[in-house]
């Protein structure tokens, strides 16, 4: 399934940006290959992000590390190795002030994204962009047009979604309390909204809390095995 994401981003980022022609016949079909783009993008994301939980290749370190950061790389120039110690601080400081994907002291959409935005933006990032753009351009012909609607659109779409329904609404807080330390909801959707929005870590955060080493499509079968455990365990607890 990963390999299935990778290969249909390359197939629409390559034919976007070096084989498009643009047409009024060709301008619908552009629109559902951006809206799938931005989808793929947020796969490569999550796909590194299984890579950064050891879930991608268990076996193989190096080729699981390889992986991840070659997804981050395609989707936007990511630097793997600053975002893997990021991450994992995410997961030890959960919702306090260590935590890298916090709010900082302004709870609403537009601070907390502003906050997340400045934790992860770059520099180096910037840069990295900008020369795949230049050799594309100067060298390859690619239209910088088409650079920007079949690669930064769907990039830029892409952190929306991932910050809406893989942060926002699963960190902020509620008049539900959180269940447990790891101060994470799951959002109520169901699991085919859950896959389309944010690869089950909207529908699922809260088990991907629990369970970090379980990869992104685990995740609905993992809160299906923690439902059985519980109620075994208070079918137990009646019994005594």
């Amino acid at each position: 399934m990963s390999a299935a994401i990778v290969v249909a981003w390359l197939a629409i980022h390559v034919t976007g940006i070096f084989f498009w022609r643009w047409s009024a016949d060709t301008i619908p079909l552009a629109i559902v290959m951006v809206i799938v783009q931005t989808w793929l993008s947020t796969g490569l994301f999550i796909v590194a992000h299984d890579s950064m939980h050891g879930a991608l290749a268990p076996d193989r370190p190096r080729l699981n590390r390889a992986i991840g950061a070659a997804c981050l790389s395609l989707y936007a120039c990511l630097s793997y190795a600053s975002l893997l110690p990021q991450h994992h601080l995410h997961h030890k400081e959960t919702g306090r002030a260590g935590d890298p994907d916090f709010h900082g002291g302004d709870p609403s959409l537009g601070g907390w994204f502003l906050q997340f935005f400045k934790t992860y933006y770059s520099h180096g990032q910037i840069i990295r962009i900008t020369v795949v753009a230049l050799i594309y351009t100067l060298l390859l012909g690619a239209p910088l047009g088409n650079i920007v609607i079949f690669w930064a659109l769907p990039a830029l779409g892409a952190v929306a979604q991932l910050f809406v329904f893989g942060t926002w609404l699963p960190h902020r807080e509620r008049e539900t309390p959180f269940a447990d330390s790891h101060r994470a909801h799951s959002i109520d959707v169901g699991p085919v909204l859950s896959l389309l929005t944010c690869f089950h870590f909207g529908g699922y955060h809260h088990e991907h809390h629990l369970s970090p080493g379980t990869p992104w499509w685990g995740l609905p079968s993992r809160r299906r095995a923690l439902a059985v455990r519980a109620a075994d365990r208070r079918v137990v607890e009646d019994q005594a």
